[in-house]
């Protein structure tokens, strides 16, 4: 779930989106490419292989998303805090990176219909044995969250925690394994993955907070654009496609909301 607000997120929401002339599909249509921003250093939604190749669930989706709109899909990589930035400037298309749907980036983008439901969880060493049950359990402890994510948010609204921010998971997973921190906060989806990537002695903790809606933002006042998005995207769920490709990454079907998670 990576609900995440950019560091630049204040700049962003009183900043008017880039003027397009005409509807961003006749523009994409007619270069032939769609361009589509993503991490590629967050497994199991977008990361490169052996071959450095990219690969992951987002990866494989939007690569559908513009097979169906019939155009060519062109990644861009870049950190998590300056993706919403380039789509604000017009540098990418669309950000199929997990972004939650929230009313600060509704105000600033439009979002196709949902494709990924998911909850925050917390990370422990797998040899805890205090038990944290939701974040005021972690009052006084440090927690590792990613640097402009909701996840950040949501650990420093909880009163006496000692959030420390990092550029991705590798970096907090490692200094939640060495003892640096007490816990971790990360999505659910993501957690089993990135455990077992990292080849560090972690586990999945506790749920904590609601479910969150992940859909694909782009610049405002397309529905043209819009419409095809949400047309690749429907067609891939009625036709299987789309739980063919969770089921490869997560074994379960992530369209489908879980229960909420206990805060």
């Amino acid at each position: 779930m990576n609900i995440r607000l950019p560091v630049a997120a204040l700049f962003l929401l009183f900043v008017a989106p880039v003027a397009m002339s005409g509807d961003l599909l006749d523009a994409v249509k007619q270069r032939g490419i769609l361009k589509i921003a993503l991490e590629g250093t967050y497994p199991p939604f977008n990361f490169k292989d052996a071959k450095q190749q990219l690969t992951g669930f987002d990866v494989e989706i939007a690569t559908e998303i513009a097979r169906r709109m019939k155009v060519k899909p062109e990644f861009a990589t870049a950190e998590w805090s300056g993706l919403l930035a380039g789509l604000q400037s017009g540098k990418f298309d669309i950000v199929v990176n997990q972004v939650g749907v929230t009313a600060q980036r509704q105000a600033v983008f439009d979002f196709s219909q949902p494709y990924t439901y998911s909850s925050a969880q917390l990370i422990v060493r797998k040899n805890e044995s205090r038990v944290f049950k939701n974040l005021a359990d972690l009052k006084g402890k440090k927690l590792g969250v990613g640097q402009g994510s909701n996840y950040a948010d949501m650990a420093k609204a909880a009163a006496g925690v000692q959030v420390k921010t990092y550029p991705g998971a590798p970096e907090y997973l490692q200094d939640l394994a060495t003892g640096r921190l007490d816990a971790a906060l990360n999505d659910s989806l993501l957690i089993p993955f990135a455990i077992k990537q990292a080849k560090l002695p972690l586990k999945a903790g506790a749920p904590v907070g609601d479910v969150a809606t992940m859909a694909i933002p782009f610049a405002k006042g397309n529905p043209q654009f819009k419409s095809e998005i949400d047309k690749a995207l429907a067609g891939m769920k009625a036709d299987g496609t789309f739980r063919k490709i969770s089921v490869k990454w997560f074994g379960i079907d992530v369209s489908k909301a879980p229960a909420a998670a206990k805060k």
